[in-house]
C-alpha cells in the first residue's frame, strides 16, 4: 500500500503487477479553469481519469458545501458518490498527480483520506517524472470504468473550521502554518481575495518550499529539519495548515507526514473564508 508518495518507477511496477489501481490526473489552471481538462486531453498517463478542482473536488452549492472560501469542500457523501461513478473500490490503490508541482493533486489525496481511504499516494514529480521514465501516455478521453462499490468510512484526517481556529487563536493550543507565497502572507499583494494579509500568529511556509530543484519532494530528513527550524519548540501535533482556499496547504500536510511528524490538521476554508468573515482579525507584516 502506498499512502504518501509513489515514484514513477514504482507506479510502473504497480501497473505491471495487476494491483487494482485508479490513476487520477488533477491538472488545473487557477487563472483559466477550463485549461486543466484541455491539458489532460492533450496528454496524460495512459488510463488516467481527470479530476477537476472546480467540478469534482469543490462545490459552490451552499446546500452541499462543508465550508466557505473560494474552493469549498463538497459533503463527503456527494464526493463518495462521484468516487463510485469513476470506479472506486475499497481495495483500490489510488495514485494522484498533476503537472503543477503536486499542488492540486494534493487536494484529492487529502479528500480520499477524509473519506476513510488510506491507499492513496501522490506521484512524486508529477507528469513530468512519468514522461522522464518513458511511462505510457495517452490523449483524448478514457473509456468509463465500471461503477465501484466505495462507501464512506471514518475520516483519517482532521478538518478544522473557522470557529475552531478563531476560538484557539493565540492560546497556544494550535499553530497555524500558511502555505501562500511570502508577499501574499505579508499582505503586500493579494490577487484573489478582498483583504490582504494573514491570520494573526500564523507562520509562513510556501507550499513549493517542500520541493527540490528537480521538482520532487525533498527527503524526509530535509523536510524534518526545515519544519524543526520553523516550529522550534512547538509540538507538531498542534499544527493546522491553511492557504488561500484550502488547496495549496495540503503539500505542507503531506510534507509533514513524509517527514515523520504525523498527520496534521487542515483548515479548508483558509484565508478566503477567514477574511470574508465579519469581526475576525487580519494582520500584515
Amino acid at each position: 500500500m502506498f499512502t504518501t508518495l509513489i515514484s514513477a518507477a514504482q507506479l510502473q511496477n504497480l501497473q505491471a503487477s495487476g494491483t487494482p489501481l485508479l490513476v487520477l490526473d488533477c491538472t488545473f489552471d487557477l487563472m483559466n479553469p477550463p485549461a486543466g481538462h484541455a491539458q489532460y486531453a492533450e496528454q496524460h498517463i495512459a488510463g488516467a481519469q481527470h479530476a477537476d478542482l472546480d467540478q469534482h473536488l469543490a462545490t459552490h452549492d451552499p446546500a452541499l458545501r462543508v465550508n466557505g472560501g473560494r474552493h469549498p469542500l463538497p459533503q463527503r457523501e456527494s464526493f463518495a458518490a462521484w468516487l463510485k461513478i469513476i470506479g472506486m473500490n475499497h481495495n483500490t490503490q489510488v495514485v494522484v498527480y498533476d503537472r503543477n508541482g503536486m499542488n492540486y493533486c494534493g487536494r484529492l489525496w487529502w479528500m480520499l483520506k477524509w473519506c476513510g481511504h488510506e491507499a492513496v499516494a501522490v506521484l512524486d514529480g508529477g507528469l513530468q517524472a512519468w514522461v522522464a521514465v518513458g511511462g505510457a501516455l495517452a490523449s483524448g478521453e478514457e473509456a468509463a470504468r465500471a461503477p465501484g462499490n466505495f462507501v464512506l468510512r471514518e475520516p483519517l484526517v482532521k478538518l478544522v473550521n473557522t470557529a475552531t481556529v478563531s476560538a484557539h487563536l493565540n492560546n497556544g493550543q494550535q499553530t497555524l502554518i500558511d502555505a501562500r507565497g511570502a508577499p501574499r502572507y505579508r499582505g503586500e499583494v493579494e490577487p484573489l481575495d478582498p483583504v490582504a494579509g494573514h491570520i494573526p500568529g500564523a507562520l509562513n511556509r510556501p507550499f513549493n518550499t517542500n520541493l527540490n530543484a528537480e521538482g520532487f519532494f525533498k527527503s524526509a530528513d530535509e523536510l524534518r529539519a526545515e519544519f524543526a527550524t520553523l516550529l522550534g519548540d512547538i509540538q507538531p501535533e498542534t499544527v493546522v495548515h491553511h492557504c488561500g482556499s484550502g488547496v495549496s496547504a495540503v503539500p505542507n500536510v503531506l510534507a509533514m507526514e513524509v517527514a515523520g511528524l504525523g498527520r496534521t490538521a487542515l483548515y479548508a476554508g483558509s484565508w478566503s473564508e477567514w477574511c470574508n468573515t465579519p469581526g475576525l482579525p487580519c494582520e500584515k507584516s
